[in-house]
Order: C-alpha cells, then structure tokens, then sequence
C-alpha cells in the first residue's frame, strides 16, 4: 500500500511544485513507484514533468474529482523512471465550485484514490496555493502533510493558519493524518533573517524539519523552463544537491523496501543545530 502525502501551503512561490517534481524524480530513479497528482489549476507539476501543452490535456483531475472517470485511466506516464502523473490543467479552477454541491464533498477525493493505493509506493498530491476545498481533500486523503516554508518572514505569517486547517482536520476528518516533514526551502545563507527563520521553525516543529536546507538557485526555478526537475537538468547544482539530501532523509523515514543508499552531499547551506528534546508537534 503507498503512502499519500499532501505538500501544502496556502502561499504561493514556496518551492511546493519544485518540492514535488524533484523528490519524485529522485525517488522514481532509486526503484521506487511514484504517482505524482496535480491538483493545482496552474498545472506546473505537470509541465515541470515533461508533459507539454498542459491546457490542451483533456484526461486530468479534473475528470478525476468531477466526471468520475476511472482512476487509473487518466495517469499518464512521464519521461522519468517510475514516476507516473495524473495532470492538471486550468479547467481545474472550477472543480472547488462543484466539490461544494456534493455530499460527503471532502472525502471525494479519499474514495477517488483507494484503487490506485495498492499500485505505488508514494502518491505525491501538489495542492494549489490556497486551503480550499481541493487542499480539504488532499489532507482528507493523505497520511501525511509536507510543508514547503520559504525561509523569509512572510512565509511564517501564514504558517498559523495553515496548522490551523491541519489540526481542524485531523481532528475531525482524517485522524491518522501527521506531519511528514517541514522542507526549508529559498535559504538565503548570507542574511541574518533566514537565519532567524530557519530556528524559529526548527524550535517549534523540532524534529519534522529535514535536516537539508534547500538554497536559492537560478537553476530550481530555470528547470522547469525545460520541462524537467533541477535534479535531471543540473544535477550539480546546489538546489538540486540539497534536494539529494532531503530525499535520503525521506527514504529513511518512509522508505518501504531496500534501496541503494542516495550519495551523502554537502548542502550549499550549512545550520548547525543543537540536539534538543523532540516532543510531538
């Protein structure tokens, strides 16, 4: 059975969808079967893929999460090992309005993905930037919640409502659903304040914040441009060297079946962080 994580965050520009696209392709090219689901109308998982055109794709969530169509039918698959993608395009926009008429409308989703759980050893959902009734569903249907947080002071001004939305669901919806990891993501080592960011977050997430620390590179946001992850179009870069280090982390954590251990490498930022006590968040 795979695990379904929801990477979310209701800011837009936080390195989500790059968070997604490269941890998948990572994880496909060590063996493991990923199910990349685009939920965002802006489709940039889908392009960051390879799947070029997106809003000319007629097979996508949209048909997933409001014609009914059967699950398995609209993946398609990428030019990367193991990574499979149900698309998005901006017909996506409208499915929130619709969601809203139907009963049980935030376990729609949940009920959509039991027929492809048994197929894949991670369902990656990329969630838009918003905490409507798409990221409802999302959080509904995953066992855990990935945070991409830009290490900049407005990233954490809406952190509060974000962990809002997670308790209210896990408290009413979705029970077993749990915080998978905090990505520090657009670290700027040269100033003092993604410093002060960085430790904020770490002192209240404690240890659901990956030990990696992704940096601004040109290279992350030029990747897609090309409709590739940074990791397969520069694989020496340092943003794509730090998403190396945050997914052997990951596989440690939720890694399913043996695997060849992914390379140590020096991330571009260095934080020296004290040993505390890790209390539950």
């Amino acid at each position: 059975m795979s695990a379904i994580f929801s990477f979310c965050n209701q800011k837009g520009g936080v390195g989500k969808t790059t968070s997604v696209v490269n941890m998948a392709a990572l994880l496909g090219k060590k063996g493991f079967k990923v199910l990349v689901i685009d939920l965002d109308p802006q489709a940039n998982a889908t392009s960051g893929l390879g799947i070029e055109k997106p809003a000319k794709i007629e097979s996508t969530v949209y048909e997933l999460l409001v014609e009914k169509s059967e699950p398995a039918a609209l993946i398609v698959t990428t030019e990367f090992s193991n990574v499979s993608l149900i698309p998005s395009n901006p017909d996506v926009s409208s499915v929130e309005m619709e969601l809203y008429q139907l009963e049980r409308r935030e376990f729609y989703l949940k009920t959509r993905l039991e027929t492809l759980k048994s197929k894949f050893d991670f369902i990656f959902l990329d969630c838009p930037p918003s905490l409507g009734m798409i990221s409802i569903n999302a959080l509904v249907a995953s066992d855990y919640i990935v945070i991409p947080l830009q290490c900049e002071y407005y990233a954490l001004e809406g952190l509060g409502q974000l962990i809002n939305t997670y308790q209210l669901v896990k408290t009413n919806l979705n029970p077993q659903l749990e915080i998978g990891g905090v990505i520090l993501t657009m670290a700027d080592s040269r100033t003092n304040l993604t410093q002060q960011v960085i430790e904020e977050v770490r002192s209240y997430f404690k240890e659901k914040v990956f030990n990696a620390i992704i940096p601004r590179s040109v290279k992350l946001s030029e990747a897609p441009s090309f409709g590739k992850p940074a990791v397969f179009y520069d694989p020496q870069n340092r943003g794509s060297k730090g998403y190396v280090d945050v997914v052997g982390e990951f596989i440690k954590k939720y890694g399913n079946k043996k695997t060849e251990e992914i390379p140590h490498t020096v991330a571009a930022v260095e934080v020296r962080v004290e040993s505390a006590q890790n209390p539950e968040v």
